[in-house]
């Protein structure tokens, strides 16, 4: 299950889940692609993987839309010679009671989880099939993925989008090679949760100490934020695991907030 010599693109890969999945790649032997729409911050990841011995490259790609998704695949096949794993991960949170909820936010959330996911499996696979090698599709869910919260209408409906996606891309793939399943994890504290935490308070009129315990860690089994090394291990794990035994799954990463 080794990485070595295989190339890896993570989206939204310049902080949180996103950074700590690349350098886990790079750890274990693959050349990763730091993709981000902060191409200033994804190049500091990049260079902190070269300098500790790995291989990396940053690229500025905006995940909705087709031409800078497509330019910054050409560019990384152009210098690193293919893709093999794609860790679609790339993501923003915005909530807000449904009756409130913006139809532009609305847009603005599905653009980026499900037509950042579409456009970047549809650049990526051409890839692998052209390449003969197979690949890797990982798709960053959530437990919202499989549950449902309040104030999350678009995220929970972009989340289980990605699982029907996946399904189609490991069917469609399987026959050559190409693997899809998705990482479900529980509330990992990065900066996206914390902006969370008082925007929950106050829509749902508690303390923020509440939201933390009662809402976000309430259904955990040890009252713990999963972590970004948890799902990081998980997408490296998937990353590298190259049989068909296991496709069009999904594996939830939620200190037992979900079983299934």
């Amino acid at each position: 299950m080794s990485l070595q010599g295989k190339v890896a693109l993570v989206t939204g890969a310049a902080s949180g889940i996103g950074e700590q999945c690349a350098r886990k790649l790079a750890a274990q032997g693959a050349a990763v692609v730091i993709a981000d729409l902060n191409l200033a911050n994804a190049q500091k990841v990049a260079d902190d993987i070269v300098a500790g011995g790995g291989k990396a490259l940053a690229v500025s790609m905006d995940v909705t839309s087709e031409d800078a998704v497509n330019a910054g695949i050409e560019e990384a096949v152009a210098k690193l010679g293919s893709i093999d794993v794609l860790v679609s991960n790339a993501g923003i949170q915005i909530v807000n009671p449904i009756e409130e909820y913006a139809f532009a936010d609305w847009k603005k959330m599905l653009a980026i989880h499900l037509d950042g996911a579409f456009l970047t499996t549809k650049a990526a696979i051409k890839q692998m099939y052209a390449a003969g090698k197979g690949g890797s599709i990982i798709y960053m869910g959530s437990v919202h993925s499989h549950e449902a919260s309040k104030l999350k209408s678009a995220y929970v409906t972009a989340k289980h989008g990605l699982l029907g996606l996946a399904r189609v891309v490991a069917k469609e793939g399987g026959s050559r090679g190409v693997r899809a399943n998705v990482v479900c994890p529980g509330f990992v504290r990065t900066p996206l949760v914390d902006k969370q935490i008082p925007e929950q308070a106050k829509a749902l009129g508690i303390t923020e100490a509440q939201v933390v315990k009662d809402v976000m860690l309430k259904e955990t089994v040890d009252g713990e934020f999963t972590t970004v090394d948890d799902v990081a291990n998980t997408v490296a794990f998937l990353a590298g695991f190259e049989s068909a035994a296991l496709t069009g799954q999904s594996i939830v990463v939620s200190h037992g907030w979900f079983m299934q």
